[in-house]
């Protein structure tokens, strides 16, 4: 199956090369400064990404326009402010920020030929753990939220139309991760909410 994904993937860009070359897109970068910040009782927020993108198939991450691990850093910088004493630290960790392609079944023969199947299914997991740190190092809370999202892409996508269901897919699974994240830091870290 692997090396058949491989194969779809190199023969897609292989036409894309024959093809006239159609001007590069430019995407807008995916912040949340249009939201209200989330004021917690810290002296300062760090970020750490434990995740790191394996860079090969079937991990496709880091082929995105604008990868999902990018727009969790920029999460944690538009929607978190540290507004509280010096003596405790909000520790945001990137665990996972995955982006998995995998082969679909087509249709074969001669009405494959005349089919336009779904050929490919990538999934989308992005997980951010975040905890309090007090100044001796102990953690006085936590909460975890995970964001998952799916699409399917057809067997003629473009590469330009693919990287905008790329794009679009790191839109949508960053939106249900920030929503997620919101409503658990203010269920289980409210009395760190200012």
């Amino acid at each position: 199956m692997m090396g058949r994904f491989s194969a779809i993937l190199f023969l897609v860009l292989g036409l894309a090369a024959c093809e006239t070359t159609s001007p590069m897109p430019v995407y807008p970068d995916i912040t949340f400064t249009h939201l209200k910040q989330i004021k917690l009782d810290v002296g300062a927020v760090d970020y750490v990404q434990a995740f790191v993108p394996p860079a090969k198939l079937p991990n496709v991450d880091h082929l995105f326009p604008l990868r999902p691990s990018v727009v969790a850093k920029r999460w944690t910088d538009d929607r978190l402010a540290a507004v509280g004493p010096i003596s405790r630290i909000a520790r945001v960790t990137l665990i996972n920020a995955a982006v998995m392609g995998s082969a679909l079944d087509t249709t074969q023969g001669l009405k494959g030929v005349f089919t336009v199947d779904q050929a490919a299914r990538y999934d989308a997991t992005v997980e951010i753990l975040i905890e309090i740190i007090n100044s001796q190092g102990v953690v006085e809370g936590k909460i975890t939220a995970t964001a998952q999202r799916s699409q399917t892409a057809p067997e003629n996508i473009t590469l330009n139309d693919r990287d905008q269901l790329w794009f679009e897919l790191t839109e949508a699974v960053m939106g249900d991760l920030d929503r997620e994240l919101e409503a658990t830091i203010r269920k289980y870290l409210a009395k760190y909410v200012r």
